[in-house]
């Protein structure tokens, strides 16, 4: 038996001597520690869920059906219309990044995890001086299958404008900004807006309602993150309780760069023992060597967790800038090393366990 000890003032739970959250033994008896705090956070949960704010109903027909891939194509897209643009944020941030609201009627459904396709509006010139539509522009959903209202009938997009700065004329070259994040983020309530897809397996959220979620970002990285949290801790889906632990790093430049801060907080309030948020800001903290804090320097500070939840059955997911992975493999090889591991060996198996996910751009 482990030790007895009480959560929240209420509530007894044994603390496991040598399993771990998910059940499989554990390496030291630091780890056993880590770990039995990991299987207390979940217990904690259950007895707060009578103090926090009732999760939102949902229609759960759309839980019915096979994963949807590639309803609609370039050929045969699908029309939507835009319902609101917000920019999210602050006047300090390195750029403007938006939250787009856009009204499907429900009739191009999507999991958690996928993307869609966006065509932007008019035509280009192309290598042979032909006139032709502008391709497809791939974008994370921001959202639950059940929109930002519930219902079931909206989906949500986290848009960064692209812009261009030309050093020589000192100001921003319109003719090379980005087309698709231009329209997007410039766009009103009730245009038009042609779809693609949903596409995408690679972030699909685990069946197991107790998963551990270790979700790594930068930027609009953080979007289909936020379609998990929505669908863990604020959307009442009947065959879906989830009891696990989902920790989030986010990599952006200043505070005024954070995504859904607000939405994050209240959760971080609403369920402590089940979320967890942590921020690498590269122009406002310092790694341990004094330098910039990066992404992978964030994730560094808790090494021993996040090897200790991964050995024992953690999902890890990457979205963002494509650049952020050389700096986090190399950290995660290094830090492998230092705890006498082979990483090849310990990433093969994570792997081959469906453990390990990255879709960066």
């Amino acid at each position: 038996m482990g030790v007895q000890t009480m959560l929240n003032g209420s509530l007894p739970v044994t603390l496991p001597s040598h399993k771990s959250v998910l059940g499989r033994p554990v390496r030291n008896a630091r780890s056993q520690i880590r770990c039995g705090r990991m299987q207390a956070r979940v217990v904690a949960q259950a007895a707060a869920q009578t103090e926090q704010k009732a999760k939102t109903k949902v229609p759960t027909e759309l839980e019915d059906g096979e994963l949807p891939l590639n309803t609609f194509s370039p050929k045969k897209p699908f029309i939507a219309k835009i319902r609101s643009v917000e920019k999210i944020t602050g006047p300090k941030a390195t750029g403007e990044t938006c939250h787009i609201i856009i009204d499907t009627n429900g009739d191009i459904p999507f999991w958690e995890g996928q993307s869609y396709g966006v065509i932007p509006p008019g035509e280009k010139t192309n290598s042979r001086g032909k006139k032709m539509p502008h391709g497809t522009r791939l974008y994370s959903i921001a959202a639950s299958r059940y929109g930002d209202n519930f219902d079931g009938q909206t989906t949500s997009l986290c848009v960064r404008r692209a812009t261009f700065w030309d050093s020589e004329k000192n100001a921003e070259d319109p003719e090379k900004k980005g087309i698709c994040s231009n329209f997007l983020c410039d766009a009103k309530a009730g245009d038009e807006i042609k779809m693609t897809g949903p596409t995408g397996k690679v972030l699909l959220m685990p069946e197991d309602p107790n998963a551990v979620y270790i979700m790594v970002a930068t930027g609009t990285g953080i979007a289909p993150y936020r379609a998990f949290w929505r669908r863990q801790f604020l959307e009442d889906v009947p065959n879906f309780k989830f009891t696990g632990l989902s920790w989030l790093f986010m990599g952006v430049a200043n505070s005024d760069a954070k995504l859904y801060d607000d939405e994050l907080q209240d959760i971080l309030n609403r369920y402590p023992d089940q979320f967890r948020v942590d921020y690498a800001l590269s122009r406002e903290q310092k790694n341990k060597k004094g330098g910039k804090m990066y992404i992978q320097d964030k994730v560094e500070e808790y090494a021993d967790e996040v090897f200790d939840l991964l050995d024992n059955g953690a999902h890890i997911y990457f979205c963002g800038l494509k650049g952020m992975m050389p700096g986090i493999q190399e950290m995660l090889e290094r830090v492998s090393g230092e705890k006498g591991m082979v990483w090849e060996d310990f990433f093969g198996k994570l792997k081959k366990n469906g453990q390990w996910h990255v879709e960066v751009y």
